[in-house]
């Protein structure tokens, strides 16, 4: 930061000051009036114009800070993800010779200067948040990752830059966004020499589409989808980012709650709906089921309140009875279900497994093993969908 905000020469102060004000009018619209009045001589120049928009709208998926924007910047013009390479470059340095040159110096503010710019120009910025929402992810709980956001948007820029077709781009962008999340990729080790190892593979081959289907031929084979992927949905861990893909697999197929005719999964994420035992907890822990068992993630799924509060603390066996009545008295008690296959694809869409209607205790943990297998199909659909 210091290094960029030091150079007047290349207008690197100019550079800094629009990623600060940028993501400060993120966080802070109100600020506008305020930065005009203080910094009169940015306020004029076609940067400030640049920026100004970010006032003016919410970007409550994908908030970016100065590291953020620099990350992006870099690594989609430079086709690198280390930033101790950036300060080489603004420095002069010359990778093969190891020598220092003022024409690379120079070269090096100017690119990052365009790249920012880039990086914070309104058209990209919602174009790239508008995939991000076309690919299910409707709020920023469901990808917690901020580094897969913003290999995500540096991969859009550079795509974008090399002048692929919009549709192949869109389609490259929601698929490794959900391959990230999957496979974990930004989220251990080190996160830049992924970005690094990334970028330059992506821009290797003629198409950039020959990457991602190489990656997923070694990252997401059938063995992932069956097993490796079914082992990763067996934990008790709310924020798992696996059960978040379900999730978004959910919202992505426009899927209703549990016994919902109507609500659907978007709105309860949106409007901070609850997320339920499907086997009630206090029943659980009623017949000596551990915390750990009666929390698993493959126990959970979105359910209004006040369907949750009429299943009480009854066995599947005893509520799903009612429900069943319901097609009789249609009378709808749980819900507004009171047709059989309304039931049955709301089942399916929420990926209950055969026979829940009549489990007990004993059924537990072969429910928690078949939901598993159904949850991870679905988002293998999901993936196969992007």
């Amino acid at each position: 930061m210091s290094k960029i905000s030091s150079n007047e020469i290349y207008n690197g102060n100019v550079t800094r000051k629009t990623i600060d004000y940028f993501c400060h009018l993120l966080e802070s619209p109100e600020d506008l009036k305020e930065i005009k009045k203080n910094d009169a001589e940015f306020a004029a120049k076609p940067e400030f114009d640049a920026i100004k928009w970010a006032a003016t709208k919410n970007a409550t998926i994908y908030r970016t800070c100065y590291t953020d924007i620099l990350r992006v910047a870099f690594t989609y013009k430079f086709k690198r993800g280390k930033l101790a390479d950036l300060v080489s470059l603004l420095s002069g340095r010359d990778f093969e010779t190891r020598e220092f040159k003022i024409e690379i110096e120079e070269k090096s503010f100017n690119q990052l200067h365009e790249a920012v710019l880039q990086a914070v120009n309104q058209t990209n910025y919602e174009r790239y948040l508008m995939i991000v929402r076309s690919a299910g992810i409707v709020k920023k709980s469901l990808i917690r990752s901020q580094n897969v956001l913003n290999f995500g948007y540096a991969l859009f820029l550079a795509l974008r830059e090399r002048k692929v077709d919009s549709n192949q781009i869109e389609k490259i962008v929601r698929k490794w966004l959900a391959l990230s999340v999957l496979t974990g990729r930004y989220s251990s080790g080190s996160p830049e020499s992924a970005f690094d190892y990334d970028i330059k593979r992506f821009f290797a081959y003629d198409d950039p589409m020959e990457y991602l289907n190489i990656t997923e031929a070694g990252e997401l084979s059938e063995a992932y989808w069956k097993v490796n992927l079914v082992q990763r949905l067996n934990t008790s861990v709310a924020s798992s980012p696996y059960f978040n893909m379900f999730l978004v697999a959910q919202v992505k197929a426009h899927d209703k709650g549990f016994l919902s005719t109507e609500i659907d999964i978007e709105s309860m994420l949106e409007n901070r709906g609850d997320i339920h035992h499907l086997f009630p907890k206090n029943y659980l822990v009623k017949n000596g089921i551990a915390q750990s068992q009666y929390n698993q993630i493959a126990n959970y799924a979105f359910i209004q309140q006040e369907i949750n509060i009429k299943v009480k603390d009854n066995s599947p066996a005893c509520y799903m009875a009612e429900v069943i009545e319901q097609y009789k008295t249609k009378k709808p008690v749980y819900g507004g279900i009171v047709e059989q296959d309304k039931l049955s694809e709301n089942l399916k869409q929420n990926c209950i497994p055969d026979g829940f209607e009549n489990m007990e205790i004993s059924d537990y943990q072969n429910f928690l093993q078949k939901r598993r297998e159904l949850m991870a199909e679905k988002i293998h659909q999901y993936y196969d969908s992007l």
